[in-house]
């Protein structure tokens, strides 16, 4: 079983047993500081991989890191991951059930890129811009990038509208380097 399989089904294991237990959300919750923890911190990462380290001594640094912070349905479901020698596997099941989460929530993740930050109103009308095409969440993430001029780049899963100044500009560059002069012989 490859590592994608594997995380796949360790997280839509924890995904069904949540929904079951009735503590999807704290699981994402949970789920989501685990996937930023471990993004934050290589180190962490090295440790669950290092074979040197023995499964307990994984599993007791585990526990000083994230057992105030999460529930005990997670931290048992960390335990049990551990235990089965799979901790190498923890950040990306944790990141697998975030995505999974939001699938079964119809949470749409959106990042729009702007020359400045975002007002509420156009926060809101980007939203609902977004929201037209279904029922569905919208996670906005706004990434502030002085660069693209003016405008808008706006990614939606792997779709992408770019309405940015610097964009309009390459175009137009693209359409005078033609050369659209024809000689008469």
């Amino acid at each position: 079983m490859n590592q994608s399989r594997a995380t796949t089904r360790y997280a839509k294991a924890l995904l069904e047993l949540s929904i079951e237990k009735n503590v999807i959300e704290s699981s994402y919750n949970d789920m989501a500081l685990v996937d930023s923890t471990c993004l934050k911190n290589k180190e962490l990462i090295l440790l669950l991989k290092s074979p040197v380290i023995k499964t307990e001594k994984k599993l007791k640094i585990l526990k000083q890191i994230f057992e105030k912070e999460i529930s005990v349905f997670s931290m048992n479901f960390i335990a049990i991951i551990v235990k089965k020698n799979r901790e190498a596997l923890l950040p990306q099941i944790a990141n697998s059930f975030v995505s999974q989460y939001k699938k079964y929530k119809n949470i749409q993740e959106a990042i729009v890129t702007t020359a400045i930050p975002l007002t509420k109103e156009l926060k809101s009308a980007i939203i609902r811009y977004i929201k037209k095409n279904g029922e569905i969440e919208v996670e906005l993430t706004e990434v502030v990038d002085k660069n693209i001029i003016g405008g808008a780049i706006i990614k939606i899963g792997d779709k992408q509208l770019d309405a940015s100044v610097v964009s309009q500009i390459s175009e137009l560059r693209q359409m005078f380097n033609k050369n659209l002069y024809l000689q008469d012989f």
